[in-house]
């Protein structure tokens, strides 16, 4: 895996991380990319980007073809 010359030095202090504190910076980093996701969502689907993916649902709800969840 290649990582980055600002990853490197990051990478070095959680291997440092007691148990308890590696879980805190997972929990932290799982909430952080997940807010992170929604951000690109929500720009993406205000520029239309899934607008095409969203057309094609609902055809295929039309047809019978979706799925309820």
């Amino acid at each position: 895996m290649r990582i980055s010359a600002r990853v490197r030095p990051l990478e070095k202090e959680i291997a440092k991380l007691a148990p308890q504190e590696l879980r805190d910076l997972r929990r932290w980093f799982a909430e952080f990319d997940a807010e992170r996701w929604d951000q690109e969502l929500e720009r993406d689907a205000a520029a239309g980007k899934l607008d095409l993916l969203a057309n094609a649902a609902i055809v295929a709800q039309k047809r019978g073809e979706g799925r309820d969840f």
